[in-house]
């Protein structure tokens, strides 16, 4: 069963969301519609000149008042593209502000479910065909309508004879435009969303380009490329054939008219029943009914877009946002972490977490081990608020995670993982990531949080300090100077609770003795989560939690865990030794 197409309202409910500029709109249509009127006067101008032409007849005022006119009309016209344009403009910024804003409060799980790419479509281009629509072929159908309309209305005056026979090529041109302008429509639609696919993808491949080149993989992601490219030509060529179609199309209809038109004129011009004057009137506005016909098939075909482009918004825009936007401003200092029966599954019957309880008191070190995939990353995940379980819950001290605003809860965790994300920019603008305007954080301070996390003397040997440009995700700097500076913005973060996704796993030893020693700084008074992939790291924590397969199967210090639990014994067997 085909499905069924969305209608227009929830296209104009979106655009009135966006509290269109009114004034520039009803102004930029308002002069459009004077230009358009002016335009349906010059056939009757031109008229009265082959009608009545003589030397005589063209005096000072007349010329002058020519001039004005068309000049006037030149000068509206300006105003009206302009204010139309702007309007267009300001819809499309604020509805790309609509889907920023919703976007970046969207939970963690839509991003795992959705290629970036797609998003960055749905922002981008979706929106600017709306901007289309509403500034360029919207004003046109509304011109051409009018213009249409007071064309025929003339000539019915002028001669309603000849105007049925002009009429004749409307019923034509629609009979043909309609069908291939719904043609067009989902073409169009269906170039949207290869247009969204091939941006996901070409995104995804230069964000890895070390991992592409690294696998030897440039073949395949050329072929790959080539293939998204090839799929949107045939969207393209598609959309050609029928532009290839209407074209001549129009112009047979046209010139058809044109000649039955000149014919039958000729006739009654040569018995004086119309002066030739009228026969070209005819003509004229002949053209301006013809061809704003022509342009409503473009004006059909971009309102289709339009609803399909406002169809995926709308469904983004709709998603619920990530629970805890609002909610009570917390402070966590000196209170215990209560996880009591979480369980959690990304997909319905494959659960990941099954019953996990355990107690973090302040200033204690707990830590998660266990084999590989067993839950631990996840457990961080519900810790984090990315995700939501399934059942259980997580108390600070008697109240409810759920019961404090993201926003509090995550302004006074610090993170420091594995690959210690970095965003494209300077040095000084990843330390005060997420904590507002830098310019208020003095370089003193900086200073003193990249000396306690081992990572000043580095940043002062690059000519720019804290102004040295990291580049996207931070390749131009080591492992181990990433992990200071993450290390650095905890500190600057001053967190309550510290999270520690082995952050010094993938370094080498140098830089790893360097990094325990800012991390050992870091951790001093706070309550300290960590996911131990070596056990030398854990070997002093309060309390280690040793999960397999979703399900906590011990949990103690080091020496307890040696005694009561085989698999823990083996992996510190192996490691240890």
């Amino acid at each position: 069963m085909e499905k069924q197409q969305p209608g227009l309202k929830p296209f104009f409910s979106l655009l009135l969301s966006t509290n269109i500029p009114k004034l520039a709109l009803t102004i930029g249509l308002i002069a459009s519609v004077i230009t358009t009127l002016a335009g349906l006067a010059i056939p009757l101008l031109t008229r009265k000149l082959v009608d009545g032409f003589s030397v005589s007849s063209l005096s000072i005022p007349f010329i002058i008042t020519i001039g004005a006119v068309f000049i006037a009309q030149a000068v509206i016209s300006g105003v009206s593209t302009y204010l139309l344009a702007a309007a267009g403009q300001t819809i499309v910024a604020r509805l790309r502000e609509k889907m920023w804003i919703k976007l970046i409060r969207l939970p963690v799980s839509y991003f795992d479910k959705q290629q970036s790419g797609e998003s960055v479509s749905r922002i981008v281009n979706d929106t600017g065909i709306v901007k289309d629509l509403v500034s360029q072929h919207f004003p046109q159908f509304v011109s051409g309508l009018i213009s249409i309309i007071g064309a025929i209305i003339i000539l019915f005056i002028m001669d309603w004879k000849m105007t049925l026979l002009m009429l004749i090529s409307v019923p034509i041109t629609m009979a043909i435009m309609i069908p291939l302008g719904k043609k067009m429509g989902a073409i169009s639609r269906g170039l949207q969303d290869e247009t969204a696919n091939f941006t996901g993808d070409i995104q995804q491949t230069l964000s890895e380009i070390r991992l592409m080149k690294a696998s030897n993989a440039e073949t395949f992601e050329e072929q790959k490329g080539i293939n998204g490219i090839h799929k949107l030509l045939g969207f393209g060529l598609k959309e050609a054939k029928i532009f290839a179609m209407i074209a001549p199309i129009m112009y047979f209809v046209v010139m058809l008219v044109i000649v039955m038109i000149i014919g039958y004129g000729g006739i009654r011009v040569a018995n004086g029943e119309m002066s030739t004057g009228t026969l070209i009137a005819f003509l004229l506005y002949l053209f301006q009914i013809i061809f704003p016909i022509t342009s409503f098939a473009m004006f059909f075909t971009q309102l289709q877009k339009a609803k399909g482009a406002t169809e995926r918004m709308i469904g983004i825009l709709e998603l619920p946002l990530e629970e805890g936007q609002e909610g009570l401003e917390l402070s966590i200092t000196n209170e215990s972490i209560y996880v009591k029966n979480i369980s959690f599954a990304y997909e319905e019957n494959e659960p990941i977490l099954q019953n996990i309880s355990f107690a973090a008191h302040p200033g204690e070190m707990i830590a998660f081990a266990g084999p590989s995939g067993g839950g631990k990353t996840t457990m961080f995940g519900l810790l984090e608020r990315f995700y939501e379980p399934t059942s259980g819950e997580i108390l600070i001290g008697d109240a409810s995670i759920h019961q404090l605003s993201l926003s509090s809860w995550r302004s006074q965790i610090g993170y420091v993982s594995q690959e210690s994300a970095m965003m494209a920019g300077t040095i000084r603008e990843n330390l005060c990531y997420g904590l507002g305007n830098k310019d208020t954080i003095s370089d003193d301070r900086l200073w003193e949080v990249a000396k306690m996390a081992y990572a000043d003397d580095f940043i002062r040997s690059f000519a720019n300090g804290l102004d040295t440009e990291v580049g996207e995700r931070g390749v131009k700097l080591s492992g181990g100077q990433r992990q200071r500076i993450a290390i650095a913005r905890a500190f600057l973060r001053n967190p309550r609770v510290l999270m520690m996704d082995e952050a010094t796993a993938s370094l080498d030893s140098q830089s790893e003795g360097i990094v325990q020693q800012a991390l050992a700084r870091l951790m001093e008074g706070r309550t300290t989560f960590v996911i131990a992939h070596r056990l030398s790291t854990i070997v002093d924590a309060d309390k280690i939690i040793f999960i397999e397969k979703g399900e906590i199967t011990g949990i103690g210090k080091h020496h307890e865990l040696i005694r009561t639990h085989s698999l823990y014994r083996e992996f510190a067997a192996q490691q240890l030794a």
